[in-house]
């Protein structure tokens, strides 16, 4: 009898709690006194080293591809073991001359002081930059035993994915000859307005031969 008696009344608690807890949630954010927030405790930033910069980066390759990776067991069905990722990836290969490369005899002001001339390194590709706010996983199937072990790991291959993305990027670029060509002939145009600048009339700009792959 007495439970029957207070079960009504518990009942009307939890109702009453969860009512609360409801209108609690619909408050804007500065008046719910349970609102979430995020609290940045890291430390602030580290000056590891400084470096000089000699290179001019005079050509960027943007490029998008992408990556579809499958990761099977052998004599199991996929459906059982087995994961399949689909990632999008983008980002820009830089092209430009390291002045730092030049030799004594780089440049050779003529006898009139009117021309020069300027031998300068063959341009070279710098590593690929991934874009992490342009790049994502849009779709991730699993087979019913990676789906089950992620309950309990969440396995981040996020780095992995990156990494060959940065690869695939700089072979896309390297395969392309005019993003070279493009940076060699920003670095002439270059080279040629701020000499003229100087007061020099005639500006011959030449490139060393790019090494043999």
């Amino acid at each position: 009898m007495k439970l029957a008696r207070t079960l009504p009344t518990a009942l009307a608690v939890f109702v009453a709690v969860a009512a609360a807890l409801v209108v609690v949630t619909l408050l804007p954010a500065s008046l719910n006194p349970f609102s979430s927030r995020t609290v940045d405790h890291s430390p602030p930033p580290v000056l590891k080293s400084i470096e000089d910069i000699g290179e001019y980066r005079a050509s960027s390759a943007n490029l998008q591809l992408v990556l579809d990776l499958e990761h099977d067991t052998r004599f199991v069905p996929s459906f059982i073991r087995g994961e399949r990722v689909l990632f999008v990836a983008a980002g820009r290969v830089d092209a430009g001359v390291d002045f730092r490369a030049l030799g004594p005899d780089a440049v050779r002001v003529g006898a009139d002081r009117t021309s020069v001339e300027v031998t300068l390194p063959a341009a070279r590709l710098y590593p690929a930059e991934v874009d992490p706010e342009a790049s994502r996983v849009v779709n991730r199937d699993r087979g019913v035993l990676d789906r089950v072990g992620s309950v309990f790991s969440s396995p981040d291959d996020s780095q992995e994915l990156y990494v060959m993305a940065s690869k695939r990027l700089s072979e896309a670029a390297a395969a392309d000859p005019r993003v070279l060509q493009q940076a060699e002939a920003n670095t002439r145009t270059m080279l040629t307005a701020l000499l003229g600048s100087l007061g020099f009339t005639d500006v011959t700009v030449t490139f060393e031969a790019r090494p043999a792959e």
